[in-house]
């Protein structure tokens, strides 16, 4: 492992968790198309700065739990029950997202879309465990040492990517905006299918736990 891999396995898992269609990517461009490239960058700025957090604890909770399989076992069941409730849901119970007509927005000030940035990111679950995964699996392949350095590398890798991808939304929104409704229309589906695999997924390393 060089000095470079977790930077660059952070970079890459952050691009791949912030890359599909959300709250904070979403917002990001619609603050750019409405009020401009500054207060975007403010926003995705606060984004960040929480991401940074949050992965860091994650990190730390994954190297406390890296050596108690049972806690990792324990964890992946848990995990498997949530991703199956969630996809029954977006499949079966949950509503089709309805576009909303254009309203004016006012134009709100750079600082307060850094703290809406850092709202919406303190409000997004999703990283803590998602880093605690990433984190163990790598580690379990040799690519990833629970060190204070490696650690905080990884962290920076991670922020560095949201941030790419983050950025992208802000400069590219423009061009893809037409296929974002084709997401809208199909998002329950979507995000039933990616928990579904996530589910299957986790099933699959719970019954090779025990069976394998």
């Amino acid at each position: 492992m060089t000095s470079l891999t977790p930077l660059f396995s952070g970079f890459i898992a952050a691009a791949i968790g912030t890359f599909p269609p959300g709250l904070l990517n979403m917002t990001a461009a619609k603050i750019k198309m409405k009020e401009g490239k500054k207060n975007a960058l403010s926003f995705v700025i606060g984004a960040v700065l929480v991401l940074f957090f949050q992965a860091y604890v994650a990190v730390l909770f994954a190297r406390v739990i890296d050596n108690r399989p049972d806690v990792v076992i324990l964890l992946r069941e848990a995990g498997f029950i949530v991703f199956s409730i969630l996809t029954i849901y977006f499949f079966f119970f949950a509503k089709d997202p309805v576009a909303k007509k254009k309203t004016k927005i006012k134009k709100s000030s750079k600082k307060s879309r850094f703290f809406l940035g850092m709202l919406l990111s303190g409000l997004n679950f999703f990283p803590i465990p998602y880093y605690v995964v990433i984190s163990v699996t790598l580690a379990s392949y040799h690519l990833f040492v629970f060190e204070n350095t490696i650690i905080l590398t990884f962290v920076l890798g991670s922020v560095l990517g949201a941030f790419a991808v983050l950025y992208s939304y802000i400069a590219f929104f423009g061009r893809i905006e037409k296929k974002t409704d084709y997401f809208m229309r199909n998002m329950n589906a979507i995000i039933g299918t990616i928990t579904g695999l996530v589910a299957l997924a986790t099933l699959f390393n719970i019954l090779n736990y025990y069976f394998g």
